[in-house]
This record gives C-alpha cells, structure tokens and sequence, in this order.
C-alpha cells in the first residue's frame, strides 16, 4: 500500500471514530436490560421516591457499624485517620475550617442513605440489607445527637427527620438568571500566561492504603498491645484476668480517650487516675457544659456512676457530647472500670 493510500485510510479511521454517536452505529454493545437498569437505578429523592420498605434501630445500627464501617470511619463515626468525619462539626460551617460531616452539612436524609446503600461498604459496595442501610443511617443520626437511642429508622418516618443544615442550600437558578446575560461565549484579553497566587491550606482526601502503612499500623498495633501488657503485669491488687478483658472493650473507647503514660485530650478526655476522682478535672479538656455543672454539683467518678454513665451515657446525663450507646453488660462493664483503675494517676 502506497503512503499516499495509508494515508487515506488513517484520515477515514479517524473521522469515523470521532464521528457524534449519532452519525451511525458500529456494531459495538447491545440495549440494556431492564433487569439491568434497574440493578443501578437506586436513587433516593429528597421526597422519599425510592425508599425500599424496611427499618433498622440505632442499637442494631451500632453493631453493624463496628463491624463494617468502624475500620475507616471510628467507632462513634469520629473519622480513622484522614478517613471522612460523619458526626460533629455543628455551628462550625461560618468557621474558616468547618467540619463538613452528615449532622453539620449535608441537607437531606436521603443522601446518606442513598450513598451508604449504593457505594459502602468500601471495597464491597451494595452488600448491605435493606434493614443494615437503615440501622446504619439511624446509628449515624444518633452520633450526631439528632435521635434518641431507641430510635428506629423506617420508610415510614424516614421523612420526619430533619437535618440541621436543610436551609443552607439553594437552587442553582443560574441557566436563567445568569447564563442569558452572557451574549458570547469566548473570553478576551486574557493573560499570556498563568501564575499560582495561592495554595490550599487544607488538602484533605481520602488515604490511599500502602503496604507501609498497613505494616506502620501493625507495629503500632503490636506496640500497643506490649505497653498494655506490660502494664497489666505491674498490677498486683486488681484481678489481671479482669484488667486484660477491660483493656479489650477499652478499644471501643480508645478513638476518644486515652490512657497511660503520654496519654493526650482528644474528641474525650484523658481518662487516667478517674475511678473516684471528681468529674472534669483533665486537664486542658473543655467540657460540656452538663458535665461541668454535674462536676460544680460534686459528681465523684465513683465505680457505682461510672457503672451508670458507661450504660447509657446519654441516660444518664441529657446533653453529653458523647456520642457512645453504652456497653450492654455488665461484665464488660466492670472490667473497663478495673482497667482504668489499673491508671491510677
């Protein structure tokens, strides 16, 4: 074949690939199915068109969530690492870094459920039942304070909910109150070149995970568990059996609190030294204001109130930030309180 030819042919090959769809069809793929489509047609309107009939309570959503979204999004929905927040961040969206999570941002009920039910959990995406969405969705209000803990999320109420952030958007009406004024579609007197004037001061993004992060945390995890058992060693006077078990259900708690040597303040206090100490007195932790009145009231982190506060902190005093359901029973119970005895400064 000549080059005169070839190039021809090339020329030909080109136009027809770029060809608008709609110039021919090429013999590639076939309709979908209806089955097909309906497998991806899962949105959610604002408006409820959508919902599957279904419920999930918060108690069964808790224990989903540690199993199936804890890993990445913490416990209490706190955020693991550079993994998304999905609780806090109320009153912080006038801040120059607000906390945008589902309580403090996100304007309708329907976007979570429908993002939960259609794309988590990550790396196994709509495995979930309808009733796990819906517990899911019910644990996510509640850890941001906006249900009870007996709550039980169905279609039925699904629409009662009202999220705090509903009036913070608006229609985006610039196709008719903009667009129309802009007779020319070109720009003029541009620049000859372009300059970086600033730079993001926050770049958060969902971490990739590395087979040196993987082995990071591993060790951490290992350190962790040597200094917990180096501790429980030095205990003489508290049933080390008891102590090992609460340092177990202590890692329900760990995301907020710390304890031990070099222990900091996070989203909760620093817990060491608290058995039969008075309430808020950590140190540089600022306080609910419940607990600072309950502590100007006296409170003494007795083994009995803390028995009563770990059941049902929201029970037990209305208005807690803390957003943990409570431990079920009573063994864990006392073994999380014999462990933080073990801390005893």
């Amino acid at each position: 074949m000549s080059k005169y030819r070839k190039l021809i042919v090339t020329t030909t090959l080109a136009a027809t690939l770029t060809a608008p769809v709609y110039a021919g069809t090429y013999g590639l793929g076939r309709p979908a199915l209806p089955e097909e489509v309906a497998a991806w047609d899962l949105d959610v309107s604002p408006d409820g068109t959508g919902l599957p009939a279904g419920s999930g309570s918060v108690m069964d959503g808790e224990e989903i969530f540690a199993e199936k979204c804890a890993s990445c999004h913490g416990d209490f929905a706190e955020g693991v690492g550079n993994w998304p927040k999905l609780a806090g961040g109320a009153d912080t969206l006038d801040h120059e870094d607000p906390l945008k999570t589902v309580g403090s941002y996100w304007p309708y009920l329907s976007t979570t459920w429908d993002y939960v039910n259609r794309s988590m959990p990550f790396g196994n995406a709509q495995t979930l039942e309808v009733d796990e969405v819906y517990a899911i969705v019910a644990y996510i209000l509640y850890s941001n304070d906006l249900v009870e803990e007996e709550f039980v999320l169905s279609q039925d109420n699904f629409l009662e909910v009202v999220m705090p952030n509903r009036n913070g958007f608006i229609l985006d009406d610039r196709a008719e109150a903009e667009y129309t004024i802009f007779n020319d579609s070109c720009m003029s007197d541009c620049k000859d070149s372009v300059e970086i004037t600033m730079r993001a001061l926050v770049l958060d993004v969902t971490p990739k995970e590395t087979a040196a992060k993987g082995a990071a945390a591993e060790t951490a995890s290992v350190e962790e568990a040597l200094v917990e058992e180096a501790v429980i060693e030095e205990i003489v006077a508290l049933d080390p059996e008891l102590v090992a078990k609460g340092a177990k259900t202590f890692k329900k708690c760990k995301a907020c609190h710390q304890v031990g040597e070099g222990a900091k303040n996070r989203t909760g206090p620093v817990l060491n030294g608290i058995v039969d100490a008075s309430a808020g007195q950590a140190d540089g932790f600022k306080y609910s204001k419940p607990m600072i009145a309950a502590a100007d009231d006296g409170l003494v982190w007795t083994e009995e109130e803390l028995s009563a506060f770990l059941t049902k902190p929201k029970k037990y005093m209305k208005g807690t930030r803390m957003s943990f359901a409570g431990l079920k029973k009573e063994k864990d119970i006392a073994a999380v309180i014999a462990y933080l005895r073990s801390f005893s400064q």
